[in-house]
């Protein structure tokens, strides 16, 4: 089992950069795929990054690909997301999830994952 917690979240303005931090504490962190997702208001929570266990295979979702960028650490048992130039729709409530997964697929689905953060506001003003 794993637990997780994100931090990193704020208010920034258009064109700024953030970077998210999600901690995971637990044993055998390196046998998990990782992801990121957001939930902007009033809609579902989607898909932003995924990372495989090893850190050599990582996916990210069309609306965010060529400005945000996943990556893990996994002897500090920490993922990152950052985030450059950041737009108004990128507003939202993000979310680190872990999946004990060793495998090839690319997870993307919010029921692929086992365990949640509790999420860190982002919010981008024009």
């Amino acid at each position: 089992q794993v637990q997780l917690v994100e931090s990193g979240g704020g208010l920034v303005q258009t064109g700024d950069s953030l970077r998210l931090s999600c901690a995971a504490s637990g044993r055998s962190f390196s046998n998990y795929a990782m992801a990121w997702f957001r939930q902007p208001p009033g809609m579902e929570r989607e898909y932003v990054a995924n990372i495989n266990w090893s850190g050599y295979s990582s996916n990210h979702a069309v609306p965010v690909r060529g400005r945000f960028t996943i990556s893990r650490d996994n002897a500090k048992k920490m993922v990152y997301l950052d985030m450059n130039n950041l737009k108004p729709e990128d507003t939202g409530v993000y979310y680190c999830a872990a999946k004990a997964y060793r495998g090839s697929d690319t997870l993307r689905e919010v029921e692929n994952f086992d365990y949640w953060g509790q999420g860190t506001q982002v919010t981008v003003s024009s």
